[in-house]
């Protein structure tokens, strides 16, 4: 066996060493073997892909859209979020691209732009796919600490900055943390980054989940801002994997070499689904993220008084301190007592926390909260 493992060293490329099986996938993979757990780990929405728009998929089947689009997009689809992003942004000369969801949208950016040796600044606790994607890369990842409140200070991403930052990530509203960030904050990065002539990759995945307002975002501010958003978490089509990156005259070339990836990747997003979400943009979303807002009040609510917890403002996720003072430890408590969440560390250079995805029903919702304020 070790000649074996010995081998397979030799073997590897040397990038492999740098990243490790998402943590999320290994406790979504334990929940597959446990009899009916309260299962708070995936981001995954429990609501069933509206009826409508799963006929526009079928219909798309059946009427043969089965063939490749071309890679940018299909063409009805890049129009119907051209005109929305025209009168979001003002954009005349915009870039576009439909993704293999917006994970496939940071993997082709990632390429496009990250040199070795180039510094990527992500405030911390971040979403898992970064940190190993600049380092499978080169990359060197510069966090910014946003604990204990999850705010996002501009001044500690000015004082990271140096000759080598090629880029700053914005993730808002926020995975794992459910922060939605301010209009102020955000024109205040948008500055910084300007003046310093660095990329913002803008990772908005969650814009239609903010609970307490609009979610504002950095893209109005920023001429050299690489926009992702996603239509998986908001219609309940997860495994369809659709996506868009988008930008301005300023980052315009991005988004080219981007396209020019894909061809040699993903080769396209997949084209009925193309056809079916096209479609799908009339559909109101209101009454579901009305849900949320409730489960997500659930969750505070339940918590707050036997956790140390901040309330989200958006996303489907809270970010918990584990009584302790370590998440791992308590995370074995949480499984032993049919729960699953995920360890803060993770997601995070620390391990203080969990993450508690509330994408449930209100019913497990309730026992989840009874179990977890029993076990704290």
């Amino acid at each position: 066996m070790r000649v074996y493992y010995t081998i397979m060293k030799k073997i590897l490329a040397d990038r492999m060493k740098y990243i490790d099986s998402s943590g999320i996938r290994k406790v979504f993979a334990l929940a597959a073997q446990m009899k009916d757990p309260v299962n708070f780990s995936i981001g995954q929405p429990d609501f069933d892909t509206p009826e409508t728009i799963k006929q526009e998929a079928i219909q798309a089947i059946e009427k043969g859209a089965n063939k490749y689009s071309q890679t940018a997009g299909d063409d009805e689809l890049l129009a119907r979020i051209a005109g929305s992003l025209k009168a979001e942004f003002g954009w005349d000369k915009q870039k576009l691209m439909i993704t293999s969801g917006v994970s496939g949208g940071i993997l082709l950016a990632f390429l496009a732009l990250i040199n070795p040796g180039d510094e990527v600044i992500i405030p911390d606790p971040y979403f898992v796919m970064y940190k190993h994607l600049v380092n499978m890369l080169g990359g060197r990842c510069v966090f910014v600490d946003c604990y204990p409140d999850f705010n996002l200070d501009p001044g500690k991403i000015k004082d990271a900055i140096t000759d080598k930052t090629k880029m700053i990530i914005i993730n808002s509203p926020s995975n794992p943390t459910g922060a939605v960030y301010g209009e102020k904050q955000l024109k205040d990065i948008a500055n910084i980054a300007s003046k310093n002539n660095i990329i913002v990759l803008s990772d908005e995945i969650y814009e239609k989940f903010s609970y307490d307002g609009p979610s504002g975002t950095i893209v109005k501010y920023c001429d050299k801002a690489i926009l992702l958003r996603g239509f998986g978490k908001t219609y309940g089509v997860t495994g369809w994997r659709l996506g868009y990156a988008a930008a301005g005259e300023g980052a315009g070339e991005v988004i080219d070499q981007m396209i020019k990836i894909q061809q040699y990747t993903f080769v396209c997003a997949p084209s009925p689904f193309q056809k079916a979400i096209a479609a799908a943009m009339n559909y109101d979303v209101t009454p579901i993220v009305n849900a949320y807002r409730k489960k997500r009040d659930m969750i505070y609510e339940g918590l707050r008084n036997k956790f140390e917890i901040v309330r989200p403002a958006g996303a489907f996720y809270a970010f918990v301190k584990a009584p302790g003072g370590s998440s791992s430890k308590f995370v074995e408590k949480a499984i032993a007592a049919n729960v699953l969440v995920i360890p803060g560390s993770v997601f995070s250079e620390k391990d203080t926390h969990f993450r508690i995805s509330y994408a449930t029903s209100d019913d497990k919702i309730r026992k989840g909260v009874e179990i977890l304020c029993k076990i704290a």
